[in-house]
């Protein structure tokens, strides 16, 4: 179903414990700049985050071997040089925190991780415990490098993206081909494209022909060969000659412009499980708070010998472990993954809810032409009656110029150059019908049986017959003759059908051909349900009847995106196939396969399944070992260094957990 952007505000500096951002949310604005701002990755530069790390590594591990592996020596590491000894190692790694901490508790957000670790380090040092205090804030400093690096390869499998958008048009002006901003080229102009170049621009191809890699639209490594007349988009790369291209949307209204703002704010479409966690985290955090201060206080009043320090290091133990930063971090950043790698299989997910959506689908209803078959039809048969073939094929042909369906294509490209001359007047497309209109003054109607019906034109018996798609043609309101037509399946529309009867989903296929030739191509693809003889209201009918049959069921439909768009936007999930060229379908769809393999309708459903396994092996983690590790802190039996695992060595697995599905073969 179309889905409005949430409008939330996305910002750069998201925290992990900050109920409001993620991290994955910077990555959208981070994007929106220059790719060249973008690339401050240079050798020099890599160290430079981990130096305030490494250096309070070194004070700390210097610090640990004066304590213990030479205890009697040094006789001066000891008293207030001991405790400034470790206030040095602290302060590279805990100054910074600190000082965030401190800033968002004045504008109002006071229970952050940022105020958790500095209550619990600097109540590590108050009651005495330098090194351990050290070690939570330098292990907390090193999760957010490994966080920082983990959120910099999901922006650069985005960046990816962006990086296929020219930066510059040779555009034809003057009578000479000159340089420009694509931005400033307008629709008409003609731009050259030169051998390894990328396309600028959407546009028309003027040339002969030309073979283009398509990999970063489609994520095929196969070449394309587009003829003229045929449309070429933005972010294709030219490998065969130079060509001519006819300027047919601006740079901002291009394909690619369009799927990358998709992609971009599909960042900002949550999950219910990342909402969840969000909000759970919101109101988990001050609650751990009041805890540890119960768990300091409250044991006064029941033990008998009742040391403040030993409790407040119980209190200190337990903030540390309840810091929810493995689920804030990992959940969104594991959505954000399963994006990425749809993206590399030519799927465009809208959000990450429709990552979830895709698990619960179970039944897929799937449009015929261009979806199961190629849509690349090829005239069969030809038969006349009372008029010759020669006379009735040319008028037909010359309605058939006028409009755009495969089937119309296939009888103007066989009828040749005989209808070049014929005056067409008072046409008329008939939706689910056909054409009607005047042929050198003569009246016209190709179409289905329905048109001929519709006019009483009495059809011949042996046409009751034919299985295969058939345009009959009257003129003056007398049989003429028909022309059967046939679509070719797709190479892996079998396949599909197959998998997806494999994960017990139901296949259901639409069409507006008759019942014949649908029932036909049902079979040997062995869809469950097929209905055919459909206008374009009639499918959004029979999807409704589907979901009120099946209410628990969520339902996706796949279809080619344009004339399909009201029953797009009518399903659960909406699956637009091949339609990189298409407005229609990134406007409506809800998941958008580049290609146009109905394969990949299984692919979606593998990476939904993937991320949303991922997600709940993370909330598992997350609260399993910071359960344990809590229960154990509480009752005197885990240390600090238990309390750094179980929230920064967690939160680092889950980050790892979380990035692995960007490596996953689907």
């Amino acid at each position: 179903m179309p889905h409005t952007p949430d409008k939330t505000k996305v910002t750069a500096q998201g925290t992990c414990c900050d109920s409001s951002k993620s991290p994955a949310d910077g990555i959208v604005v981070s994007m929106q700049k220059k790719s060249e701002h973008n690339d401050n990755e240079k050798k020099g530069n890599l160290l430079k985050p981990w130096l305030s790390a490494i250096a309070s590594f070194l004070l700390l591990t210097i610090g640990i071997a004066m304590d213990n592996w030479i205890k009697h020596s040094p006789v001066w590491f000891s008293g207030w040089m001991r405790s400034g000894w470790y206030v040095i190692a602290y302060l590279p790694v805990g100054l910074p925190v600190v000082i965030k901490g401190l800033k968002t508790a004045i504008k109002g957000d006071v229970f952050t991780e940022f105020f958790l670790m500095s209550v619990a380090t600097i109540g590590a040092f108050y009651i005495g415990q330098y090194p351990e205090g050290v070690a939570v804030m330098l292990f907390y400093a090193v999760g957010e490098l490994f966080q920082e690096a983990a959120v910099k390869r999901a922006k650069r499998s985005i960046k990816a993206l962006l990086d296929v958008r020219p930066n510059s048009a040779d555009v034809l002006r003057d009578g000479g081909y000159i340089t420009v901003d694509p931005n400033t080229v307008k629709v008409g102009e003609t731009i050259q494209v030169k051998v390894g170049e990328r396309v600028p621009l959407d546009g028309e191809m003027l040339s002969e022909s030309s073979s283009f890699n398509t990999a970063a639209l489609t994520g095929e490594s196969k070449p394309d060969t587009i003829w003229e007349g045929e449309t070429v988009l933005a972010g294709m790369i030219n490998q065969e000659k130079v060509i001519e291209l006819k300027v047919t949307k601006l740079f901002n209204d291009s394909s690619l412009a369009r799927i990358l703002t998709m992609v971009q704010e599909a960042t900002t479409r949550k999950a219910k499980t990342e909402q969840f966690i969000r909000k759970f985290a919101r109101i988990y955090t001050p609650i751990v708070v009041f805890l540890a201060i119960g768990l300091t206080f409250i044991p006064y009043f029941f033990v008998e010998n009742y040391v403040f320090n030993q409790w407040l290091y119980r209190a200190l133990i337990f903030l540390v472990i309840s810091c929810p930063c493995a689920l804030v971090i990992s959940i969104p950043l594991g959505y954000f993954g399963g994006i990425g790698a749809g993206s590399k299989n030519g799927i465009l997910f809208k959000g990450s809810n429709y990552l979830d959506l895709m698990t619960k689908v179970n039944i897929v209803v799937m449009d015929k032409t261009g979806t199961l078959t190629k849509g690349v039809f090829k005239v069969q048969e030809i038969k006349g009656y009372d008029m010759p073939t020669d006379q009735w094929l040319p008028l037909a042909a010359a309605l058939e110029t006028k409009s755009t369906h495969p089937v119309a294509k296939a009888i103007v490209e066989y009828a040749g150059g005989t209808a070049k001359n014929i005056a067409i007047t008072d046409l008329e497309e008939i939706g689910g019908y056909g054409l009607k209109g005047k042929a050198n003054g003569k009246d016209v109607l190709a179409g289905n049986v329905k048109l001929m019906d519709k006019f009483n034109i009495r059809i011949s018996e042996d046409l009751k017959n034919v299985t295969d798609t058939v345009v009959i043609v009257a003129v003056d309101n007398k049989l003429a003759g028909y022309v059967t037509i046939a679509d070719e399946i797709k190479e892996d529309s079998k396949q599909a059908v197959e998998e997806l009867h494999k994960r017990e989903i139901k296949s259901v296929m639409l069409s507006g051909d008759k019942q014949a030739v649908v029932a036909k191509i049902a079979k040997q693809l062995n869809i469950d349900n097929a209905y055919g003889d459909l206008l374009p209201e009639h499918k959004v009918e029979k999807v409704e009847q589907i979901k009120k049959e099946n209410k628990t069921s969520v339902v996706a439909f796949a279809g080619d995106g344009i004339n399909d768009a009201p029953v797009l936007a009518l399903s659960d999930v909406g699956i637009a196939m091949g339609a990189l060229g298409s407005d229609a379908a990134i406007e409506t769809a809800d998941v958008v396969i580049q290609t146009d393999q109905p394969s990949k309708i299984v692919t979606a459903v593998k990476i939904g399944k993937a991320t949303n396994s991922i997600v709940w092996q993370n909330i598992g983690l997350a609260f399993g070992v910071k359960a344990v590790v809590l229960a154990l802190g509480a009752g005197g039996l885990a240390t600090m260094w238990e309390a750094v695992f179980a929230d920064v060595g967690v939160a680092l697995l889950a980050i790892l957990n979380a990035v692995r599905i960007q490596r996953m073969k689907f």
